[in-house]
């Protein structure tokens, strides 16, 4: 019985933790049309304070860089990766031990999609991310994407 309470309190701990990383981190979801049957979805994220967010490729071992992950759909093709767009710094970590890109404030994260039909849809999802300062680090969180595309 100990266990599972030690096990429930740990459990509790990491979930409080993972939410204080999308307290940090605030997303905003738009679509732009930007041809027919072509869309820009834009994943902005508002960085809080002095943290940063890292980049898709953070730089070698260490933090978790944001990852995007799409549900398929029938009648949307993603068109390339996901493009960021901000301020990218780049800096020697000396607890990572190696340059380090992360983004501070604010950043834009891009993906073109195309329509197979002129309907309206939803570009479904979720996006991991790491938020760090100069004194801590916390968990990594994962935040649901919805975004409305189409006529």
């Amino acid at each position: 019985m100990k266990k599972l309470f030690l096990f429930a309190v740990i459990f509790s701990s990491v979930k409080l933790l993972s939410a204080q990383s999308s307290k940090e981190v605030q997303w905003t979801y738009t679509a732009k049309k930007i041809a027919d049957k072509v869309y820009e979805v834009h994943m902005t994220a508002s960085i809080n304070g002095d943290y940063h967010l890292y980049a898709q490729d953070a730089g070698g071992d260490g933090p978790i860089p944001t990852a995007f992950a799409f549900t398929k759909n029938p009648i949307l093709l993603l068109d390339g990766k996901v493009k960021e767009v901000g301020k990218l710094v780049k800096k020697f970590d000396k607890t990572w031990n190696h340059d380090l890109k992360y983004y501070e404030k604010n950043v834009d994260f891009v993906q073109v999609v195309k329509l197979k039909a002129n309907i309206k849809t939803d570009l479904i999802g979720k996006v991991e991310f790491m938020v760090c300062n100069d004194r801590q680090c916390l968990p990594p969180a994962d935040v649901e994407i919805k975004v409305n595309v189409g006529s």
